[in-house]
């Protein structure tokens, strides 16, 4: 059950400098995303009764190592709750690349040109969180909500079992950049839009303390309990998705467990 965001967002954060990538135990319990996938299968006729949508746009970026059919489940369930739901249309994410700069800003400009001018939701997940965060630090005029999926935004990025992969495939100059000091504090500033990051502590790929924001006005983070690989269609984190999502735009609210059951 989603925990509310009331401790995780208090000044005491726990220290991501210090985390480590979870521990291997973790890691191969990363199987149960597919009874994860198993047991939403089965909810889908459960989500009519969840909060729907009102039709505005939603981007999903996929994490790192995964492209469009990693977050088919979640754009299929965004549609059958009323939203317009969008690949980023970068193919697989093999970390940063240099044609991002451009091609991230033109894929929202797009996707607001073709809903009337509407602001755009962005959810991503892991690596895809750091993007979409950073997509709307950019263009926070183009974007109403920014939902995270154990993504880590703050602290040491090598607290992930992803991350030597991450260091081969990047290219070295921009390798170099995001570790350094001067991205770490301009990655963990929390954004001035509404902002959701959710997150496991049995999460088994990144270090769940780097997954929390700092404390912002209307920045939150909320709890569920599942792994790294699930988050795109476990149950519980998609009940938080429909309930972050339906809230209209410009009166944004904590999310509350007790007022949010899935």
């Amino acid at each position: 059950m989603a925990r509310d965001a009331a401790d995780p967002n208090s000044p005491a954060l726990p220290d991501a400098e210090a985390a480590a990538p979870p521990s291997y135990r973790l890691l191969a319990q990363e199987w149960r995303t597919i009874a994860e996938y198993g047991a939403a299968r089965r909810s889908i006729s459960q989500m009519s009764h969840w909060p729907r949508g009102d039709g505005h746009p939603v981007l999903v970026l996929p994490g790192f190592l995964a492209g469009a059919p990693s977050t088919q489940f979640l754009r299929q369930a965004l549609r059958r709750l009323g939203y317009r739901a969008y690949d980023w249309r970068l193919g697989y994410n093999l970390g940063i690349r240099a044609d991002m700069a451009e091609q991230l800003p033109a894929r929202l400009t797009d996707i607001r040109a073709r809903n009337d001018g509407r602001t755009v939701s962005l959810i991503g997940w892991s690596a895809g969180g750091i993007f979409a965060r950073e997509l709307a630090r950019a263009h926070p005029h183009d974007v109403r909500m920014v939902i995270t999926l154990g993504s880590p935004i703050r602290g040491n990025l090598q607290a992930t079992h992803a991350w030597r992969m991450w260091k081969i495939l990047s290219p070295k100059p921009q390798s170099r950049q995001v570790v350094s000091e001067a991205a770490r504090i301009a990655r963990e500033e929390p954004l001035p839009i509404p902002t959701t990051c959710i997150y496991s502590r049995t999460d088994g790929i990144v270090a769940w303390q780097c997954c929390l924001s700092r404390p912002a006005p209307e920045t939150e983070n909320v709890e569920v309990h599942g792994s790294h690989l699930g988050y795109g269609h476990n149950r519980e984190t998609l009940h938080v998705i429909a309930d972050r999502l339906a809230q209209p735009d410009g009166q944004w609210r904590p999310y509350r467990r007790a007022a949010a059951r899935p």
